[in-house]
């Protein structure tokens, strides 16, 4: 079932779509009535099928998308939204273990929020997930950046260790990109945050999502070459040689 609602033109000149994709009607009810009076155009479905129908039918700006629908799962349901393009993804979960939610982020989700969760965190997620998305389209042509045996082409989005392509998910790339531009800088949890989710930092909370997203960059990094993301114990992180 796909509904959709449309802000009034006089209102503001095509407002973002977001796709909700819930099968517990009354969440996806409340998720609806708060975006769209917060100014968004809202379009929902209730299963992985139907949201990848609406997908069709309507470009979505952002995707707002349950782990657990019936028939195709969240995950899947990201993995091919993820194929298509790069919408961004929030991903709303029940599951809080550390490997569910790597699970989200591996199938290409750029947030997860762990349910129950306040609305004014949720609106400040889709804001944050939006606004990223302006900067990157209007700040396209931004070079490459080198460190080490690094190098990250901003503009075609490609990063590479020692010659050898990585494979990055979006949220990995851009957190990739900001260590590259102040490297052997120890760069707090706060900061990463608020620069590279874009977050007000009184959202901040006990999410993991920076650990989880350090870690699955770390991985792919080290598949090809030493450590160079270290951990700076109750400071931060550092792109730096050595330990």
């Amino acid at each position: 079932m796909n509904t959709a609602h449309r802000y009034p033109e006089s209102a503001m000149v095509d407002p973002p779509r977001v796709l909700v994709v819930e099968d517990d009607r009354r969440i996806a009810n409340l998720l609806e009535r708060a975006l769209f009076k917060a100014g968004y155009r809202v379009d929902v479905a209730l299963d992985g099928n139907a949201a990848l129908a609406a997908a069709e039918a309507a470009a979505p700006d952002a995707v707002v998308l349950d782990v657990m629908l019936p028939g195709l799962d969240g995950l899947e349901v990201a993995r091919r939204l993820r194929a298509r393009g790069g919408v961004p993804i929030l991903m709303l979960t029940a599951l809080d273990a550390v490997g569910d939610r790597v699970r989200g982020l591996d199938a290409g989700a750029d947030d997860y929020l762990v349910k129950p969760f306040a609305i004014e965190e949720f609106l400040a997620r889709v804001r944050a997930l939006l606004r990223r998305l302006q900067v990157n389209a209007i700040h396209r042509r931004q070079g490459v950046l080198a460190y080490q045996d690094l190098e990250v082409n901003q503009d075609t989005r490609e990063a590479k260790r020692g010659g050898h392509p990585l494979e990055l998910r979006p949220k990995e790339f851009e957190l990739l990109t900001y260590f590259m531009r102040n490297p052997e800088r120890v760069l707090s949890r706060r900061e990463i945050f608020e620069e590279v989710w874009d977050y007000d930092p009184n959202y901040l909370g006990d999410s993991n999502v920076i650990e989880v997203t350090v870690g699955q960059l770390r991985r792919e990094l080290e598949s090809c070459g030493p450590r160079l993301i270290h951990t700076v114990r109750s400071a931060g992180y550092v792109l730096r040689e050595g330990p």
